[in-house]
């Protein structure tokens, strides 16, 4: 599978097939938390560049042998809303399953009216704003030429105005860059006009893109959120795993390939690579080492904890 990876377990949609729209790290920012590392291609040219009908091949051989899905999740390694054939997927995906489409996107280009007549038909549209002053936003994102939080803002609340689905916007806090009291009151101001149906709080839970974006502690966390609550707005922190026992999503076939196509997507620990495959920890163990002396996968230590990258 080229452009379908998954099966596997996401902290927001449960058990969601993940699909990649763009070529790696092809994006309209080049946000300093981003798992996926840095922006190798900054850009708000829309095109097709992965076919609609090429990922709908591969969806409907993994459709075939999914026992169970509770999403189907447009986004991967790039902004999914810069492919011009986007609006096209989500309808033929519809045509084929009940599952229920998610978009995670950065709403870059919801300003746009063909990108918000493109995810109509989406079932689940999940933006992000991170900033709605200029500074703080060109310093969190660095943005592609001719982006501003301003634009993005009201593209923002158009589409809540003409989308029928559900709206759970991500604002993903950076230490000591967008967590202070003008910055967040900022956010909540701007959020109230948006109007969406939730608001996920998040922080850095992997190694990112600049190594000196630090995590927004869970106090500081429970902070903001208190503050967005007392204003009225359905807020929720976005927590680590806590799953006792992990469904059995991996192919048991080919459980090197299922693991590559996992960690090449951004960094995992053990124990994410076991959730999300439903593997058992020692067997996970067994296969990283091996892939590290095929020289595949490399290890990367943050805060004293190790994470895997093909």
């Amino acid at each position: 599978m080229k452009y379908v990876f998954g099966p596997v377990l996401s902290r927001r949609l449960g058990i969601s097939l993940g699909l990649d729209l763009i070529p790696f790290k092809t994006c309209t920012l080049d946000c300093i938390y981003c798992e996926c590392g840095r922006t190798t291609k900054k850009t708000t040219e829309r095109k097709p560049y992965i076919k609609a009908s090429h990922i709908l091949d591969e969806v409907k051989q993994v459709l075939v042998k999914a026992e169970k899905l509770d999403y189907i999740t447009l986004g991967g390694s790039g902004e999914p809303t810069l492919n011009s054939e986007i609006g096209t997927l989500i309808n033929e995906i519809k045509k084929i399953s009940d599952i229920p489409v998610a978009v995670l996107t950065n709403g870059t280009l919801l300003h746009l009216k063909e990108v918000r007549k493109d995810l109509q038909h989406a079932d689940l549209v999940i933006p992000s704003l991170d900033a709605v002053s200029p500074e703080v936003f060109k310093k969190i994102d660095r943005p592609a030429k001719g982006l501003d939080p301003g634009t993005i803002i009201d593209g923002l609340i158009q589409f809540r105005k003409e989308y029928k689905g559900k709206i759970w916007l991500e604002v993903f806090f950076v230490k000591g860059v967008n967590d202070s009291d003008e910055a967040v009151d900022g956010l909540i101001k701007t959020i109230r006009t948006i109007r969406p149906d939730k608001v996920q709080l998040n922080t850095i839970d992997r190694p990112p893109a600049e190594p000196t974006a630090m995590s927004e502690d869970i106090e500081g966390l429970r902070l903001i959120y208190e503050r967005f609550r007392d204003n009225d707005i359905h807020a929720e922190i976005i927590k680590p795993f806590e799953i006792k026992d992990a469904p059995a999503l991996a192919d048991q076939k080919d459980v090197k390939r299922s693991v590559i196509s996992l960690i090449k997507r951004r960094p995992e620990t053990i124990r994410h690579i076991s959730l999300f495959l439903g593997l058992q920890v020692p067997f996970v163990n067994k296969i990283l080492r091996e892939l590290e002396q095929e020289k595949k996968i490399k290890r990367i230590i943050l805060k004293g904890e190790t994470f895997y990258k093909a």
